[in-house]
């Protein structure tokens, strides 16, 4: 009976990497498929020469630059010239200070001003017919893939998350029976995940009556995979197990998932609010630089009684909120200096506090959202210039930063001290792991400090397997594409910068803690998305998610 166990939790072993890409490659063909396909909104008729121009966004830069959504070769036609957008009391338009104007009817646009069929909208030398979408009927090619709509049958999203569920019972079969093994209790902690999972269905499906459930299946996935890791993480001294504290997050964290899609929801409130979220975003950093505890060389943790905290985490939220904002915001109003402010305030208090990773995250992330704004790369340059010399006084004046360089590509040299000591372990442990892993809870890096965070890819790799580690990390950088598709029909440039920045930044972090930890670059201390310990981390996570969830189409669809 004994040797049966064992031979089926060694298959069991060699199953797991097999199934998290049958897991991955489902859910990402499921965001592929469930889609409609794409056709025009309205379109704008030539009253000279009878061409018809295809609308296909819910807002619509128009004017002579090529990276205008509809660009117009006219001389007279300023380089952006007016925004058309869609909202729920119907089609606008906004001027955009440009110099000729825009007249609907004849009249002026002075202000957002509502545009009907069969309305004429002047700008330069011509005139043009606002028309109905059905009356274009060439065909639209699309180069991006997740925008192509595949014929074949999509998975239902319970089967999706039949799979998902199925994969962490057999992670805990595998905790259950790992080497030294006296408790059942990842049993008792799988039940409350599967539960959990099933209830955010549920509430998802059902009470919320969203249409698709790919992207919260994505998620449950990962946060399954890291609340795992950690049922047999328990050689730390702690009150609490962490697997029940990232469990506890987790569900946290899918609340402030739920409160920000309908927050969002309309994308006038955001302006509104923007200012307030930048205000609260900036007292959290004053707080933490105050009352917080310095931990690993950083003071990014507050602790509050038996809580801790770490505020940066719900800043990136804030960060996204403000860096994006509709179009025509962006366009009549040039506020990309007052995010260049924010943003200088943010990472310069998260260097204050010694938070290096952290301050690379948003200072990546603010790349992403100042091109997306404007398109300029003189800004980018400029940014990047500033960094390097920023870096290299951090180099000079934070001594324990200097000693991570000092150790980088040479981990080996450095095998008994802080320079090379995780990350030549990390990378021993994952060579043992070799493609298929050793198990959960029989692997060796959790003896090493900060195993479940910084260095969580080797722990993946070691008990997972490479090929399991590998592939969620792919998956990770997949959603930066499914995020740049699915904005092509998203109702709000909000929610187009948005998706494609948290994206951005989760592809930014998950580099980070993988190329750190296997001293591809310096180490960083930064966490994995989803899958490394912290509470803070987790919510953080289920809160960027929202926004490319809300830039997918069918997320408001009623």
């Amino acid at each position: 009976m004994i040797l049966i166990m064992d031979i089926a939790v060694v298959a069991l072993r060699m199953l797991l990497p097999v199934y998290t890409v049958v897991i991955v490659y489902q859910i990402f063909a499921a965001m592929r498929r469930r889609r409609r396909p794409e056709r025009p909104l309205v379109l704008l008729q030539d009253l000279d020469t009878g061409e018809k121009i295809p609308v296909l966004f819910w807002e619509n830069s128009i004017g002579r630059s090529r990276g205008s959504d509809i660009a117009l070769d006219d001389t007279a036609i300023s380089r952006n010239h007016c925004v058309l957008l869609r909202r729920k009391e119907g089609w606008f338009i906004t001027d955009t200070r440009s110099k000729t104007g825009t007249y609907v009817n004849g009249n002026r646009v002075v202000r957002r001003t509502k545009v009907n069929i069969d309305d004429t909208i002047e700008m330069g030398n011509k005139e043009y017919a606002f028309r109905r979408g059905e009356e274009f009927h060439e065909e639209l090619q699309s180069s991006w893939f997740f925008s192509k709509v595949s014929n074949k049958p999509a998975i239902q999203p319970y089967k999706v998350l039949i799979l998902v569920s199925l994969f962490h019972i057999f992670m805990a079969v595998e905790a259950c029976f790992c080497d030294g093994a006296k408790d059942f209790d990842p049993a008792y902690l799988c039940a409350m995940l599967v539960g959990v999972e099933w209830m955010f269905f549920f509430v998802s499906r059902v009470i919320l009556r969203r249409a698709a459930f790919e992207l919260e299946a994505l998620g449950l996935f990962f946060t399954g995979i890291g609340v795992m890791l950690l049922a047999r993480q328990n050689v730390k001294n702690a009150t609490i197990q962490p697997c029940y504290v990232q469990l506890i997050a987790a569900v946290a964290g899918m609340i402030v998932f739920c409160i920000i899609i309908k927050f969002i929801e309309n994308p006038d409130r955001i302006g509104q609010w923007r200012m307030i979220i930048m205000i609260v975003a900036v007292l959290f950093l004053g707080i933490n630089l105050v009352f917080g505890r310095v931990t690993n060389g950083s003071a990014n943790w507050v602790h509050i009684g038996p809580i801790t905290v770490q505020p940066s985490e719900f800043v990136k939220i804030a960060f996204i909120f403000v860096g994006a904002s509709t179009l025509d915001r962006l366009q009549t109003r040039q506020n990309l200096l007052e995010f260049i402010i924010f943003s200088a305030i943010c990472v310069g208090a998260l260097a204050l506090m010694g938070d290096f990773g952290t301050a690379l995250i948003f200072f990546g992330t603010f790349i992403l959202i100042s091109f997306t704004r404007s398109g300029d790369f003189k800004t980018v340059i400029l940014a990047l210039a500033s960094s390097v010399f920023a870096g290299f006084i951090v180099l000079n004046i934070k001594p324990y930063v200097m000693r991570r360089f000092e150790g980088w590509r040479h981990v080996w040299q450095y095998t008994q001290d802080s320079r090379g000591y995780q990350q030549a372990r990390t990378l021993t442990y994952i060579a043992s792991g070799g493609l298929f892993g050793v198990g959960i809870g029989n692997g060796v890096l959790k003896y090493v400090a900060a195993s479940e965070s910084d260095l969580v890819f080797g722990l993946m790799s070691e008990e997972m397997g490479f090929i399991s580690a590998i592939t969620i990390a792919i998956a990770i950088a997949t959603l930066f594409i499914y995020a740049r598709s699915v904005t092509t029909r998203s109702r709000s440039t909000f929610y187009s910068i948005s998706a494609c920045c948290a994206a951005g930044l989760f592809v930014i972090q998950m580099s980070l803690n993988v190329f750190g930890a296997t001293d591809i670059l310096p180490l960083t201390g930064v966490t994995f998305p989803f899958i490394s310990a912290g509470g803070s981390s987790i919510i953080s996570c289920w809160g960027l998610l929202a926004f490319i969830k809300a830039a997918d189409e069918r997320t408001y669809a009623k």
